[in-house]
């Protein structure tokens, strides 16, 4: 395994399945490697709105537990500033999976039946989680999509979240001090030291 320098925030971007999330359980897990009093917490934001998401939840647990060994997992779909606050201390590596199912929480909240448009992003939260990041005690480790480099999405909703989705990136990545954009498993560093 290749050493890397673990940054105090990171923000890691990608596509799906573009290697955000194995990127963020290998710094976990150097993060474990490097002392016996460190300790790594995932807080997940996914919600299992249906079977197939119940199962990809399951599957991401069975992986995560064999790949990174005593990370704990804390589900939090909406109060993540608060429960990146809650987790943080100089001991402990905190990962957040990912932004944008808790920007889909927040914006399209599955209880929501409605066809309504999504709401502009609550500007309370998105500063709560950007001074969350910026007073953690250890370090914080984002992982969120980069759905903004294709083709522009023909309905409004659509196109509301993919502006709402780039404005956090935006804000998030400024706060971080590393930001590293995944393809095809291969990282690259726009921010920061590598």
């Amino acid at each position: 395994m290749r050493t890397m320098t673990i940054a105090p925030s990171e923000l890691i971007l990608g596509g799906q399945k573009s290697g955000k999330s194995r990127r963020a359980e290998l710094i976990a897990r150097q993060w474990l490697d490097a002392s016996p009093d460190h300790e790594t917490v995932l807080i997940a934001t996914a919600q299992p709105w249906d079977e197939e998401m119940r199962q990809r939840i399951a599957r991401h647990q069975a992986d995560r537990a064999e790949r990174v060994p005593g990370m704990r997992t804390v589900e939090e779909p909406l109060a993540l500033a608060e429960a990146i606050r809650e987790h943080s201390n100089a001991r402990t590596l905190v990962v957040v999976d990912c932004l944008t199912l808790w920007l889909t929480n927040l914006l399209m909240p599955a209880e929501n039946e409605s066809n309504k448009a999504a709401t502009p992003m609550d500007t309370a939260r998105a500063a709560s989680l950007l001074i969350a990041i910026q007073e953690s005690q250890g370090p914080v480790v984002l992982v969120g999509n980069e759905i903004g480099l294709g083709v522009i999405p023909m309905g409004r909703e659509v196109r509301a979240f993919v502006d709402a989705l780039g404005r956090l990136n935006q804000d998030v990545a400024t706060v971080c001090e590393r930001v590293t954009l995944m393809a095809a498993g291969l990282p690259l560093t726009l921010k920061g030291v590598a």
